[in-house]
């Protein structure tokens, strides 16, 4: 490794591990359905993460990240090295329990699942048992080392999950420092094998440390770094996805070897300008954005540098946090515009910045990337009639006709505890298969719709065969709740293999937005007539929410992510309008991304609640009293912000419950939610068929927080990823154990 006065360490923080063709997805569910060995899946994980490896080496970097391979989550792969196995799981080994902790066994739930912070990747919640004497087994996390070295060398960087961080996320009793302490003996031990291996310096993990500013996590932050300062091994302590803020000054103190900042969110620049950084510390700069699938901007990140080289020279170049959030390479997307393909920078590329930015006599390379810009502005969307729509917005264009207490009464009247579905149903092969078809030309659009309406015929007869109150239409013409209606509108732009992980084995392609979004045509009102056709009972139009539209999907950088939302917003709005035309008396919205975008400090979430409240109000607005909004929110908390979730004014949100052991139906009712909620009874994301036994009792808790007219029962998301012989008994048990419930409310009514 080389480093000279005119050329900057290189540093990645995390690389996808998902494989260029999703290697990683097919052999875990290959794996799962007993169609390979453990050898197998292994050997492929291993094959990927050796590829990765080479593509950072080819690139040039100098320190490569080792360590965020994973099966499924690297938060469980931390759970399990340092042996915090819930006592529930006791009774499995080796990958069944693994496995069973991330998607459950039969009668077992699995860990909670919620988002990663502010992204859309999902970890499983570890659960400290106060009971747990961690054991640690870290000889996972040394393969990887090893192989590591076997191929890197002196690269080898390897990532630790701090335990503060992992403390501060999981479910625990008494004090975090508490459990910290229990952890440092183990994170200790491992340092001195690293050390013993050759290692010169390792990444560990804070994100925590860009949150809320707490006496708790300070304490525990500084206990922890000097227990483990004091092995010797060099420590690059690592924070991502904002600024430090009020933590700035005892964090740059710590002693560590080096502090790596997110330059690309928050203020860490003002702080490192105000405060100064110390000399014997090196600064990781993250300066390319992990997070966003734009090229940099060569000006702003220069003015940027020479900022940072005013206060420190002693720097490395990085990522702002794992390059994990972004797809693959750019150069597989041979079918999008080419102005718009030159501008985008997936991992692969991001490399090629992070080394450029790293040395001088670039400027060629820098010169063609402005090029590029200037055509591309050229050809994005500009569409002037949207942007002055949205600035001239007024409060009354944000406000249905009748508040919630009026309108319920006009709207269509269901047995107590309704029960349907959250939208999806299974994407089978053959689903999937009539898509592509249809997509490469071999379908006529008359054929593919004819299909289409076959299997929105079957779940039609489906669901009114099990004894569902309100119904849906299936969504098996749509790839992702997102892109499927980023597609039909303007502004978005998909790609081919810009597979990003979810968690596990779930993967999505997030749109980009590009340009100002308009909606030309109807895009789903064909398919819920051809639905509501086939049945007395209602059926609902199922529709994406504007906040989660954008939050998952990559956005503009040149106008703010408001303005992209009530852009969004908009664009609902006319098929709102459209489905209410069409004689759709329950609409649905889902948000299920609402939570996941708000600001990592609490100080900064009034203004984004604000906007996305106004982006989901200026969409559903235009409903009549007798038209019923829904919204879904899944794997979020929601007690802190639940007043917010009111101000949206759904008539009926459903949400997850099952794997929070009915935590999450305590904070939203505690706080007074008054519309209606639908209890999520059973965890899709598990492949076990719960028991109507089961479902009687999460009815039973619900019953507890909830009057009955607030009741609605469904499962805690949609239903797109799981087979139809788990479905179907699934759903006949939930239905089973309403009407269980159904007959003792009425028998208490009649007391």
């Amino acid at each position: 490794m080389t480093n000279t006065s005119h050329q900057l360490t290189t540093v990645t923080l995390g690389y996808p591990r998902i494989g260029e063709k999703r290697e990683v997805k097919k052999a875990l569910e290959s794996y799962w359905a007993k169609k390979s060995s453990s050898d197998e899946l292994l050997n492929t994980i291993e094959e990927i993460e050796k590829l990765n490896w080479q593509k950072q080496i080819d690139a040039g970097i100098d320190l490569i990240a080792v360590g965020d391979t994973s099966l499924y989550d690297h938060i469980l792969d931390w759970t399990v090295y340092l042996g915090l196995i819930p006592s529930r799981f006791q009774s499995f080994n080796g990958l069944q329990q693994y496995f069973a902790m991330a998607r459950g066994a039969d009668g077992i739930p699995a860990l909670e699942m919620t988002k990663w912070f502010d992204t859309n990747y999902h970890y499983l919640v570890p659960e400290i048992e106060a009971s747990c004497q961690p054991q640690a087994n870290f000889d996972g996390f040394l393969h990887q080392v090893k192989r590591g070295q076997n191929i890197l060398g002196k690269r080898t960087n390897p990532i630790i999950l701090s335990p503060v961080t992992l403390v501060g996320l999981s479910r625990y009793e008494g004090s975090l420092l508490e459990n910290v302490e229990k952890l440092l003996p183990l994170y200790q031990s491992l340092l001195e094998e690293l050390k013993g291996y050759g290692i010169t310096e390792v990444q560990i993990h804070e994100p925590i440390l860009v949150t809320n500013e707490t006496l708790e996590i300070k304490e525990a932050t500084i206990k922890t770094y000097d227990i483990l300062s004091q092995g010797g091994l060099p420590i690059n302590l690592v924070t991502y996805f904002e600024d430090l803020g009020n933590n700035y000054n005892w964090v740059v103190n710590l002693p560590v070897k080096a502090i790596s900042l997110d330059f690309t969110r928050g203020n860490n620049l003002e702080l490192l300008k105000q405060h100064g950084f110390p000399t014997d510390k090196r600064l990781g700069v993250g300066i390319v954005d992990a997070r966003n699938v734009w090229q940099v901007n060569y000006a702003q990140v220069q003015d940027v540098l020479k900022a940072v080289k005013a206060v420190t020279t002693n720097i490395s170049i990085q990522p702002s946090a794992s390059l994990q959030f972004v797809p693959l390479d750019v150069e597989r997307e041979v079918n999008l515009p080419a102005p718009l393909r030159n501008v985008l920078s997936f991992a692969q590329q991001k490399l090629i910045e992070l080394k450029m930015l790293s040395g001088e006599g670039n400027e060629q390379f820098w010169q063609q990337k402005d090029e590029r810009w200037t055509s591309f502005k050229a050809f994005a969307p500009h569409r002037p009639l949207v942007q002055e729509k949205v600035d001239g917005l007024t409060n009354k264009d944000f406000d249905r006709t009748l508040s919630y207490q009026e309108r319920i009464k006009e709207q269509i009247q269901l047995p107590i505890f309704p029960t349907t579905t959250i939208g999806s149903f299974p994407q089978t092969k053959e689903v999937r298969r009539l898509r592509l078809n249809y997509k490469k030309g071999e379908l006529s659009l008359q054929e593919y719709q004819e299909a289409i309406d076959k299997e929105i015929a079957e779940c039609i007869k489906l669901q009114e065969d099990i004894g569902l109150d309100v119904l849906v239409h299936g969504e098996f013409e749509r790839t992702d709740m997102v892109e499927f209606f980023g597609q039909k509108l303007s502004g978005f732009a998909f790609t081919e293999s810009g597979w990003v992980q979810s968690y596990g084995s779930r993967y999505v392609r997030p749109p980009i937005i590009f340009g100002d979004v308009e909606r030309s045509e109807a895009m789903t009102v064909r398919e819920f007539k051809v639905a509501q056709s086939l049945t007395d009972k209602p059926v609902k139009g199922m529709l994406t929410g504007p906040v989660t539209m954008l939050n998952w999907s990559f956005p503009r950088s040149d106008i703010s992510r408001k303005h992209q939302a009530l852009q969004i917003g908009l664009a609902l709005q006319k098929e709102v309008a459209d489905l209410q035309e069409a004689g759709a008396l329950i609409i649905q919205m889902d948000e299920p991304a609402f939570r996941e975008g708000l600001p990592l400090k609490t100080a900064l979430w009034a203004d984004y609640l604000t906007w996305a409240v106004d982006a989901f109000r200026l969409a559903s607005a235009i409903a009549l009293p007798v038209t019923q909004i829904h919204t879904h929110m899944c794997y979020s908390e929601f007690g802190d912000i639940i007043k917010d979730i009111e101000k949206m004014d759904a008539d009926v949100i459903s949400i997850e419950n099952s794997r929070s052991n009915n935590r999450t139906l305590e904070e939203v009712t505690t706080a007074g939610y008054n519309h209606q909620i639908g209890n999520g009874v059973y965890d899709i994301h598990s492949p076990v068929v719960p028991s109507t036994a089961q479902m009687v009792k999460q009815l039973e808790e619900g019953l507890k927080n909830l009057p009955l007219q607030q009741i609605w029962v469904n499962p805690d998301c949609g239903l797109k990823t799981r087979h139809w012989d788990e479905v179907i008994p699934a759903l006949s048990n939930m239905v089973e154990a309403t009407k269980i419930i159904r007959q003792k409310a009425e028998e208490l009514a009649s007391k």
